[in-house]
């Protein structure tokens, strides 16, 4: 018993040494590794650490390990446009055009949401089994921010629509939801693509050297960048074409004076992949890869999708070129995203590390991507009202068309992988009870004019639906749309001529029976083409997985059509300027003054709406105001629905003002007979141009006017007021 006694102060003592002796390795750890210190503090010690050739090879989207450092290997390309991409299961929502025609950004945000909880998951799950591969990360090169300028470009469909103010609102929202809201960590890191003036031709993307004026380029193609900018997108990508005879990825006025200074930017910035190569061997405005990489880094790059910086960085040095301290500016962004995402942090700690499996492709996600593939699609026509049809007035039903089953229109590109994708056939079948006869047949392909199928079916059936139209192998980009004649662009507006034929035949075969058309597609098509055969005619983008069961939603009545088209659809092109021309007279609803087939903003829906005013709009205005505007909206039609109430501004006549020019949106949902309200707030400061005679911003006087409408060619109320200084 005495010795115990004596004993047990020294096992005491003993434990007390090793917590000491613990402790003083807590505190001996490294600055980068303590949670509790500043970023810059974290990224200024892990950059002391070090050595020149270390950092070299951490400045490649292939970023090497340091184990010494305990700094792991990591490939900072992932994808996620419009789901988590090339990264196996996920939620796969409507293709970015399709998702803009909701003017809904509330919802996209949610959809972002869910796409970076998805992200957090898979990216669990792979560190979990010491996984570090592509496509499996945190880091994403979306959203594509590009303005989509011109009908042919096969890109487009990437992209949020023709107009800057759209693109800033829905960009913006899903990089909220794709950064997320925590204090100190990202959900994800998120990019603004492609910095900038970057819209086409595909076939000549490495080289193109886009001519624009500073108004342009102000007005149109950085509005929308600026804006995610004030909304802190952790990264912007660098496009691979020139802007005035300077490739944008060696652009030190683009990436440093405005994006930096003048902009005040915080995050890192990527080359698009082998755009630094593209410098020299398209472009060729260096000689050699070694005076590529100096360049690139003192303009502002500080990561690059191929291997020039980390394979030619030390010449660049040794050459003197190229400063260390250059160097650490350029890494010093890329930690601290990688600080910020908790790379280097007790796991534990970070809010985002319990998504699990659960967590991805769940119930939830799935009805989020059928709600925004509903309230995407666009109601082009309904003659007499033909739809909704009335599932007990439909004993059997024929689906036809290239495109009614096939996966490529659902899915688009930039896409994951899903085992529940619901095609429009299936849709269709699954949304009826099972008395009801569903019969599919192909009916035509993308060429034979002369062949078709399903048209004896199609006779035989109470109402027909035909689904046709392009697929992303005939639109997209360079390369992945390999039967595209342009290289991923299209040279017409037109539907393929076997899909005119086989509808002609259709209407011959059907008669009088209903016949309802739906056109996939990422961009404006010549719809006039095929109007006449179809009493009905559904837009439907490349709707998602959830395709089918939102067409069928729409098509049998369960939800009004509330889609509206982000971009004009042109009557032809003849009257739109040359594809190569950046130059944006003649060009989009802010600037064209031609006929079109739909404005921008159009959609129909089963129901109508009356504005009205609720109070009266000052009728004079200064540059610290907010133009706000209450709108009572009444549901004066047969169905419940939603309405996009628009608000466009009509500028003072001056030589280069838009036509009109959306400044305000808002989706409300109204029952039928009911009204519901919105309250839009314009600021002034944002009906300010650039001025090419003092290169600012200008305020310019004068009479204004505010059109509130359901599209852009629509007027249901009209207020005039006045801007001074």
């Amino acid at each position: 018993m005495a010795r115990t006694m004596k004993q047990k102060p020294l096992r005491y003592l003993a434990i007390l040494a090793v917590s000491l002796n613990f402790s003083t390795v807590k505190a001996q750890a490294p600055i980068y590794k303590d949670a509790s210190q500043s970023i810059e503090l974290r990224v200024k010690d892990l950059l002391s650490k070090l050595t020149i050739e270390e950092k070299i090879s951490l400045l490649g989207y292939q970023s090497h390990a340091v184990p010494r450092l305990g700094i792991p290997a990591y490939n900072w390309w992932n994808e996620a446009l419009h789901g988590v991409a090339r990264a196996g299961e996920a939620t796969i929502f409507p293709q970015a055009i399709g998702m803009a025609a909701t003017f809904n950004d509330d919802l996209l945000k949610q959809v972002s949401t869910v796409i970076s909880t998805e992200a957090r998951a898979k990216y669990n799950l792979a560190i979990a089994q010491d996984r570090h591969l592509q496509y499996m990360g945190l880091t994403f090169w979306t959203p594509n921010i590009n303005i989509f300028r011109d009908p042919r470009w096969g890109r487009g469909q990437e992209t949020y629509g023709e107009d800057p103010f759209l693109t800033g609102r829905m960009g913006s929202a899903f990089v909220k939801g794709l950064q997320g809201d925590d204090p100190k960590y990202l959900k994800t890191s998120a990019t603004a693509k492609h910095f900038a003036v970057h819209s086409g031709p595909e076939a000549t993307r490495d080289k193109f050297n886009a001519l624009v004026d500073e108004k342009d380029l102000r007005e149109t193609y950085l509005y929308a960048f600026h804006e995610l900018v004030q909304n802190k997108v952790e990264s912007v990508m660098s496009a691979y074409n020139a802007i005035n005879g300077v490739p944008n990825s060696i652009n030190k006025v683009l990436l440093t004076d405005i994006l930096r200074k003048e902009w005040g930017f915080k995050g890192h910035v990527v080359t698009d992949c082998g755009a630094l190569d593209n410098v020299y061997t398209q472009h060729k405005a260096l000689p050699t890869a070694v005076e590529v990489a100096a360049a690139a880094i003192k303009a502002g790059v500080d990561l690059d999708c191929s291997t020039i910086l980390q394979n030619d960085g030390i010449a660049a040095i040794k050459k003197g070129l190229l400063t260390e301290k250059e160097v650490d500016q350029a890494l010093g962004a890329l930690l601290r995203t990688e600080f910020k995402l908790g790379f280097y942090d007790d796991p534990a700690a970070n809010p985002y590390h319990g998504y699990g499996a659960d967590s991805v492709h769940n119930e939830a996600h799935l009805a989020l991507a059928r709600k925004i593939a509903q309230q995407s699609m666009v109601l082009l026509k309904n003659n007499n009202n033909v739809l909704p049809l009335k599932k007990s007035n439909y004993s059997s039903i024929m689906v036809v068309g290239p495109n009614a089953a096939s996966l490529d229109a659902m899915i688009a590109n930039y896409h994951g992988t899903s085992s529940k994708v619901i095609n429009f056939v299936e849709g269709i079948t699954g949304s009826v009870d099972k008395a009801t006869r569903v019969e599919y047949d192909l009916g035509c392909d993308y060429k034979d004019t002369t062949h078709f199928g399903g048209i004896w079916a199609a006779g035989n059936a109470d109402a027909t639906i035909a689904v046709i139209g392009l697929s992303p192998v005939l639109e997209g980009e360079a390369g992945d749309a390999f039967l595209s004649e342009s290289g991923g662009d299209k040279k017409t507006l037109s539907l393929p001529a076997s899909e005119i034929a086989f509808m002609k035949e259709l209407r011959k075969g059907i008669k009088n029976k209903p016949l309802i058309a739906v056109i996939t597609a990422g961009s404006d098509v010549d719809v006039s083409a095929i109007e006449p055969y179809a009493d009905a005619i559904i837009f439907a983008w490349y709707p998602g997985e959830q395709g089918g069961n939102a067409l069928a939603d729409l098509v049998f009545g369960e939800v009004s059509p509330s889609g509206h088209l982000p971009l004009t659809f042109y009557k032809d092109m003849s009257n739109l300027p040359n594809y190569s021309d950046y130059n944006m007279k003649g060009r989009t609803y802010r600037y064209y003054n031609g006929p079109v087939q739909y404005p921008f903003g159009f959609g129909l829906s089963y129901t109508s709406f009356a504005y009205n005013l609720d109070g009266k709009l000052k009728t004079a205005y200064k540059k610290a105001d907010t133009l706000t505007v209450n709108v009572n909206v009444k549901n004066t039609g047969k169905f419940n629905g939603d309405e996009v109430v628009q608000a466009y501004i009509k500028y003072p006549a001056i030589d280069r003002m838009p036509v009109k020019e959306l400044k305000s949106f808002k989706r409300v949902s109204v029952e039928q007979g009911k009204e519901g309200s919105v309250t839009l707030k314009i600021p002034v400061q944002d009906l300010q141009k650039w001025d090419l005679a003092t290169h600012k911003w200008k305020l310019y006087p004068g009479n204004y006017k505010l059109v509130l409408g359901s599209n852009s060619a629509d007027e249901k109320l009209v207020a005039d007021f006045k801007v001074s200084n």
